[in-house]
């Protein structure tokens, strides 16, 4: 609410100071919500109630966000997945397209040969492309 004073009476100022006093002294005489609210719990707990089930919703400076449930909890390894990738010079060397690329198969890759040539037979779909746009640098001509 924005009041101009300037273009106020002075029968309309003097109305606007009385009522801005008596909003003051009001402010002023009430304790802090904080406390309130504390007592407030504090009785209903005297008499066997919690807040929320007098009032249906825990007092707003109580509600707190919910913490977001990790991923995985701590100290548990996370699960075996099937290889789908493997080096056919060196039979222990698999990779299950999830993740960095190792660098066997970077190696390969890079001297020419596909990742689909180490698909290990009857398996799913490859899931590395070696063409991937991600961080990769486009030229853009302006026309």
């Amino acid at each position: 609410m924005n009041i101009d004073i300037e273009k106020l009476s002075l029968p309309e100022l003097n109305s606007l100071l009385a009522a801005a006093e008596r909003r003051r002294k009001l402010l002023s005489s009430r304790r802090p919500v904080a406390l309130v609210r504390r007592k407030a719990i504090a009785l209903a707990a005297q008499h066997g109630y919690t807040i929320e089930e007098l009032y249906g919703d825990p007092p707003a400076a109580e509600v707190s966000r919910k913490k977001r449930a990790p991923r995985r909890k701590a100290g548990k390894k996370a699960s075996k997945v099937a290889a789908k990738y493997r080096d056919p010079d060196n039979k222990r060397n698999t990779w299950s397209g999830r993740g960095r690329m190792p660098r066997w198969l970077a190696q390969k890759t890079k001297h020419g040969r596909s990742v689909t040539d180490f698909l290990i037979p009857g398996l799913a779909k490859p899931t590395a492309r070696k063409n991937s746009p991600i961080g990769r640098r486009t030229l853009v001509k302006k026309s």
